[in-house]
């Protein structure tokens, strides 16, 4: 099925590799993949003259809501799901291989932290929870059964356990990772008087409809006054993505070395903005070989000199272009 070798993608460490795996997976795709070959044509890509990443096409995220986005043949081993509000289509992303996701976030993740193993792994995503399909719960119960530890678990609801909890992993000097949504965590950070000096508190994003939306400045602000910890981590992923991205303060987030980030022009959706301007961000997931790797997203942001970036917002729906291109 594939023209490279989809475990080469995790030994990817120079720039040169990064683009002749991105290379080799957009010919690949536009060539398996019916959907985005009909993206590039309508966008008249000259496939064969493309030698760089700035001239690869990046399918807008919406056409996962309306459309199977799937290079090459098979039936999906898992399909994910976004949330979404009532009248709203949410995104599927359609899995032929979720060994590939489980490889990308283990990986991922012990690049940035270390070994799963050596944490207490606390997960705080009541909104994730009540539904199914979540790509996030999948990450993150595998990564609370590798950790082996027997406080390691899901809370919904229960805040005083896990507040009980993460007071006697504290007071045992215990390596804890607490991943949760952000109005769980303000409520956490509200209602009790923690002084988390051993555990990494991981915001995912997100209100939910629960709370009125803050900035991250101001999120990670009442994060650290409530929670007594030195910094508020993050995690960067999405229904549409197989990789994540990490920041470990001041929301400066870094990629693992199948995945990059780049901003485009927001009046001109083709084009890619230099580092340090604002611009919607398009993602390479290289993990994503078996349906789009490149991705344009609905979030604005900034990229810097050295591949890290910021998450500044998102569009809102009127300012989204380039995305009427078909009707699926």
């Amino acid at each position: 099925m594939a023209t490279i070798d989809n475990s080469s993608i995790f030994s990817i460490a120079t720039e040169t590799q990064f683009v002749e795996q991105a290379l080799l997976t957009f010919r690949y795709q536009y060539q398996n993949n019916n959907v985005y070959q009909r993206f590039c044509n309508l966008l008249k890509t000259d496939v064969a003259s493309v030698d760089s990443i700035a001239q690869i096409p990046f399918l807008p995220i919406e056409f996962f809501k309306n459309s199977t986005i799937l290079s090459g043949a098979g039936i999906p081993e898992q399909t994910f799901s976004s949330s979404g509000t009532t009248g709203n289509l949410t995104s599927k992303h359609a899995v032929l291989d979720v060994s590939l996701y489980e490889r990308s976030f283990r990986k991922g993740f012990e690049l940035f932290y270390g070994p799963v193993a050596d944490f207490c792994i606390l997960a705080l995503l009541p909104s994730y929870l009540e539904r199914s399909g979540s790509s996030l719960i999948y990450m993150v119960d595998d990564m609370i059964k590798t950790s082996k530890h027997p406080k390691s678990g899901f809370y919904l609801n229960n805040l005083d356990d896990l507040a009980l909890t993460l007071q006697q992993l504290e007071a045992n000097n215990t390596k804890t990772l607490l991943i949760g949504v952000s109005f769980a965590l303000l409520d956490l950070a509200e209602q009790y008087n923690l002084n988390l000096q051993n555990t990494i508190v991981m915001e995912t994003g997100g209100m939910k409809g629960r709370r009125k939306e803050m900035i991250r400045q101001e999120l990670h602000h009442t994060l650290l006054q409530g929670l007594h910890t030195s910094h508020i981590h993050s995690e960067y992923g999405m229904t549409e993505l197989l990789s994540q991205a990490y920041s470990k303060g001041k929301g400066i987030f870094n990629c693992p070395p199948w995945m990059r980030v780049l901003t485009r022009d927001t009046e001109d959706p083709l084009s890619l903005q230099p580092c340090g301007k604002t611009g919607g961000i398009n993602v390479i997931d290289l993990a994503n070989y078996h349906s789009c790797a490149f991705i344009a997203t609905q979030d604005l942001g900034k990229v810097y000199t050295d591949s890290s970036f910021e998450v500044l917002g998102r569009f809102d729906h009127s300012d989204i272009r380039g995305c009427n291109l078909m009707v699926l």
